[in-house]
């Protein structure tokens, strides 16, 4: 028997030649859900990260010495007027100095009044001098004599690292070779420097 309405239930057909239509919402969302999967993550802002700390610089010997211990090799470096104090590679004073009143170039021979280049030890010492106390360097090494022979010359010695009888001197070169620091800081140098210690001179 018919429905009252005289009509029977309505049913999803497909047309001739036509695909059955989904409904208008759920198409909108499978189309979001593809268009989500295929498109790029967003960009990550990157986190700042801050710079390394830079290591202290180094301070002049007497504002270091508390602490400093001993060292395991000098540079003294000409251009700068500097002698550094070292241990591992790593630089932990320095001290101002006057070099030989010819500053420029390695000292040849006896009487140039330059102060050396290269590299030598500290190998003795004394405890008083007219210049307070002083460090011997190993000058004159096998390269510097075998220049001096080859020029039938003197090579020279008697360099050291030692103080000063006048503190105005160290305003300028004034040694015959040596290296000259303020008697406070070869006091502090003559105790964290021990004999055998490496020195390296540069230009």
């Amino acid at each position: 028997m018919g429905r009252a309405d005289g009509g029977s239930r309505p049913r999803l057909t497909a047309r001739a030649g036509k695909s059955a239509t989904l409904p208008s919402r759920a198409a909108a969302a499978l189309l979001s859900l593809a268009l989500w999967a295929c498109a790029p993550p967003p960009a990550q802002t990157p986190v700042a990260t801050p710079p390394p700390e830079e290591p202290p610089a180094a301070e002049p010997l007497r504002l270091a010495h508390a602490g400093i211990g001993p060292v395991d090799r000098v540079v003294v470096h000409k251009a700068e007027r500097r002698l550094y104090l070292m241990r591992a590679g790593r630089v932990l004073a320095w001290v101002p100095v006057s070099l030989g009143r010819e500053p420029v170039g390695p000292k040849r021979q006896r009487g140039d009044l330059r102060t050396p280049e290269g590299e030598y030890v500290l190998d003795w010492r004394q405890p008083s001098s007219r210049f307070h106390r002083a460090i011997h360097i190993s000058y004159p090494g096998a390269e510097d004599l075998a220049q001096a022979f080859a020029r039938d010359v003197d090579a020279g010695g008697d360099i050291f690292i030692h103080g000063t009888p006048d503190p105005v001197l160290l305003d300028r070169d004034w040694t015959n070779g040596c290296i000259a620091v303020a008697n406070p800081d070869i006091d502090i140098i003559w105790d964290v420097v021990p004999d055998g210690t490496p020195i390296t001179i540069l230009p």
